[in-house]
């Protein structure tokens, strides 16, 4: 379970933020370089980046898992689990790029300038099942947020060959595998606007529906996928747009509480163990643990994308305050 949220401001700042729901915290702010060279769990065939990234995930010895982030040109990209949604590839193919599922968040960020560069691509890759692999990694089901400078924000889902690019202008994604179900039952709680219906909002739209709420029905409040794709869109629509990045970033973390899964152990062993918000052009990424309370910045410097090795910022997952007398 997670849910993803995009915003662009009114001077043009571009923001992608979400929850990731999981059982235990794995994730720190990291920094991968340049050049990095990785081995991919599915069959141990050696991959090199061509771009530095910053974001949030784990390192070992040949391999990173890069959940969410934001590269040296401004590309932002998540993974998110995709619920009975997943169609993905047995057969062996050295010709193409073929990775684990959780894997091509971070082949994103690594490789791709744009999501028109990634489209470009697209039908390059698959993402593997472990039928033919040593390595089992179980059915990883995942589909993927990917947004840009140029106000284009997507996602793209594992379900057929090549993968789907599905353009997606109300900036909100959770873990359905029916999106556009999910855009149907949207209709009980908002109006769309004419250019959203025929598929033809331009690029930077911020709002798309029209703010004529009579007569429609208040957004669930429960946890479900549908419920939470249902209240972040309809809360976006509803709050102000931000005027720029400092209020963007403050939007984003509220909109986000509305989704936000608290730990509740004997219900479900999953909850919001992190939250995170990345700004493509001051290529930052901010940071929230769910028992620390406060925000950690990363930023992708000039400095930084001369760097040769890859860099994790622990951050305890602990209450920090700030104690004034």
């Amino acid at each position: 379970m997670c849910t993803s949220i995009y915003q662009v401001t009114d001077d043009r700042t571009h923001l992608l933020a979400r929850t990731m729901d999981w059982p235990v915290l794995a994730v720190s702010p990291l920094f991968v370089p340049r050049n990095f060279r990785w081995q991919s769990v599915y069959n141990q065939r050696v991959y090199q980046n061509k771009y530095a990234l910053v974001g949030g995930g784990s390192l070992s010895a040949h391999h990173v898992d890069v959940s969410d982030g934001v590269n040296e040109y401004g590309l932002m990209a998540q993974k998110l689990t995709f619920d009975n949604g997943a169609t993905l590839v047995d057969q062996p193919d050295d010709s193409r790029v073929q990775l684990a599922a959780y894997e091509f968040a971070f082949y994103i960020l690594g490789n791709f300038k744009s999501v028109a560069d990634l489209a470009d691509h697209i039908g390059e890759i698959d993402l593997m099942s472990d039928v033919h692999n040593d390595i089992k990694f179980g059915k990883s089901e995942m589909h993927f947020a990917v947004a840009d400078r140029t106000g284009r924000i997507v996602v793209v889902e594992p379900t057929s060959q090549p993968m789907r690019i599905i353009e997606n202008p109300l900036g909100v994604v959770t873990n359905s595998p029916d999106y556009d179900r999910q855009l149907k039952q949207m209709e009980k709680y908002v109006d769309f606007t004419p250019a959203f219906q025929a598929g033809k909002v331009p690029l930077n739209t911020p709002r798309v529906t029209t703010g004529r709420l009579s007569g429609k029905a208040n957004p669930p409040g429960y946890y479900s996928p549908s419920a939470r794709f249902i209240r972040a869109a309809y809360l976006r629509e509803r709050s102000d747009v931000p005027q720029d990045k400092a209020s963007g970033i403050t939007s984003e973390f509220h909109l986000l509480d509305s989704v936000t899964v608290p730990q509740n152990s004997r219900h479900q062993p999953t909850y919001s163990v992190y939250r995170s918000v990345t700004v493509s052009e001051g290529r930052e990424y901010y940071f929230q643990s769910y028992h620390r309370g406060d925000t950690t910045k990363l930023q992708l410097t000039d400095d930084m994308l001369e760097w040769s090795h890859p860099k994790i910022y622990h951050v305890p997952d602990r209450l920090a305050v700030r104690e004034v007398k």
